[in-house]
């Protein structure tokens, strides 16, 4: 039979540390980058558990940061799993 697994409570790491949230701004791209996936794409709230406040806030500081072109908006080529067209 199998068994049933147990999955950890996901916890906001900003509810959990106020000094990260405050350190939560478009010009602290390093904390930014830990939410996005190897793609450059925002990594959900379900799966990074980010509470809907700070999810919201994230966006926007991370949207912020890619128009000043501190986060990219995507990776290069190599990873995005696209290929160039060949005619």
């Amino acid at each position: 039979m199998a068994e049933k697994r147990f999955a950890r409570k996901k916890y906001c790491p900003f509810k959990a540390d106020p000094q990260l949230a405050e350190s939560l701004t478009y010009k602290n791209p390093d904390l930014l980058k830990k939410f996005l996936g190897d793609n450059g794409k925002l990594i959900p709230r379900r799966i990074s558990g980010v509470s809907a406040f700070y999810q919201r806030r994230l966006t926007r500081e991370i949207k912020r940061a890619r128009h000043l072109a501190l986060v990219p908006y995507s990776t290069s080529g190599e990873f995005s799993g696209h290929r160039p067209h060949r005619r």
